[in-house]
């Protein structure tokens, strides 16, 4: 019996040590970092969904610099938001039809009222209310490694 006391003591340190040293190298110990928490605190469903009013805005507009310092160009499919990063891509719904289209984000705005977002005149005609010039919409971030599988298969602007 003390033969097994002294096997199983020897197996525990053993087991012990091991899994002490894993814990302590640096290829595998996570960091938390504050920007990755603030992600994490920010990544909640109500942050990355908002329903109420887009605009459009187009030729007055078309080929100046967007706050992202990209050309303007009424024809691509993006958008303007307030507070969502520049780069970010979302899906874009209009609620009275159902079409949606994927845009990016590399504008601020819009700054009419309490509509939450500007999309491109190309992205009004694909969403159809560029006749309306206002319509109400659901923006949903699109995450991005979602993006990135997305465009490894070509498809970055998927429109029903």
């Amino acid at each position: 019996m003390r033969g097994m006391n002294k096997l199983a003591t020897v197996c525990t340190a053993i087991l012990l040590s091991a899994g002490l040293a894993a814990a302590s190298d640096p290829a595998t110990t996570k960091v938390k970092t504050p920007a990755a928490a603030a992600q994490k605190k920010t990544s909640g469903k109500a942050t990355r969904t908002q329903v109420g009013q887009a605009s459009w805005y187009g030729k007055a507009f078309h080929g100046r610099a967007t706050a992202s310092g990209e050309e303007y160009d009424m024809f691509q499919l993006t958008a303007a938001h307030k507070t969502l990063p520049l780069g970010t891509y979302v899906k874009v719904t209009n609620l009275r039809n159902g079409k949606w289209a994927v845009l990016k984000v590399n504008d601020r705005g819009p700054y009419v009222g309490d509509r939450i977002l500007d999309v491109s005149y190309g992205a009004a005609q694909v969403l159809n209310f560029r006749g309306r010039g206002v319509e109400r919409v659901k923006i949903e971030v699109i995450e991005p490694q979602t993006m990135a599988m997305a465009q490894g298969s070509g498809d970055t602007s998927t429109v029903e």
